[in-house]
């Protein structure tokens, strides 16, 4: 990518990843042919600390993709984390998001961006919604009450926040308080600053290879933390005031 194409990058699609070496390849094909001709774009995989080979297959991607980089960190420092780097080495103006593992369909990247520009800056997030699931009937399980819990407690009109699939303006990213879990809340912090949100149904499949890395037991009480923190923020949101120049 040339300095004058890296400065009309319009969206920039940001990939956490830790661990997903086999899944690497095919996910960018279908980022590519779900993207080319539509957008100027660029790919940016965040390598959360990867102890297989992410980095080396990320690497020969490189060399055939010219709108493909690649961040690392040196130890694993979570999704949301990988996320916010991702978000603020991006250099267009809406950023999309989607996972790394292939459970995301990057067919519908197109709605969801397409949704952010139609906006005209009201929308500050469109979030994908899964419908027919591929996951074990103990994560759809954790997922129905963690949903359900989070839905009563902050009113954020979301059914589905774990979803990958998001887009959203990269400066309204930026402008929300950051902390480890943010991505699972965004709905109801885009909510918090006055914006609009877009719900786009995506359709789940299943990861094309490897496990998660991510559990449930081991995130709960962290989880729960994040709640209550997330509740105080829309608590104490008060309207900013108009200031008026004096001369």
């Amino acid at each position: 990518m040339t300095s004058s194409d890296q400065a009309a990058v319009a969206v920039s699609i940001v990939v956490p990843v830790r661990n997903e070496a086999e899944n690497v390849a095919p996910l960018i094909a279908e980022i590519t042919a779900a993207l080319d001709g539509r957008w100027v774009y660029e790919i940016i995989y965040v390598n959360d600390g990867s102890t297989d080979a992410t980095a080396e297959r990320l690497a020969a991607m490189m060399k055939v993709h010219g709108h493909l980089r690649q961040l690392r960190h040196e130890k694993s420092s979570g999704q949301s984390a990988a996320v916010r780097s991702g978000v603020r080495a991006a250099r267009g103006a809406i950023v999309a998001t989607l996972d790394g593992d292939g459970q995301n369909n990057p067919a519908f990247l197109p709605n969801l961006i397409a949704a952010v520009e139609s906006g005209h800056g009201r929308v500050g997030l469109a979030a994908g919604q899964r419908v027919g699931r591929k996951d074990t009937g103990f994560k759809k399980l954790q997922s129905k009450i963690a949903n359900g819990v989070r839905k009563k407690i902050l009113s954020d009109g979301t059914r589905d926040t774990g979803c990958g699939l998001k887009a959203f303006p990269r400066e309204v990213f930026l402008s929300m308080p950051y902390f480890d879990g943010l991505h699972r809340f965004l709905p109801a912090l885009v909510r918090r600053e006055g914006f609009d949100i877009a719900y786009v149904d995506v359709i789940d499949r299943p990861r094309h290879s490897g496990v998660s890395n991510y559990g449930f037991f081991d995130r709960l009480w962290i989880g729960i933390m994040d709640l209550a923190g997330v509740w105080w923020l829309i608590r104490r949101k008060k309207p900013t005031p108009v200031a008026t120049e004096v001369v």
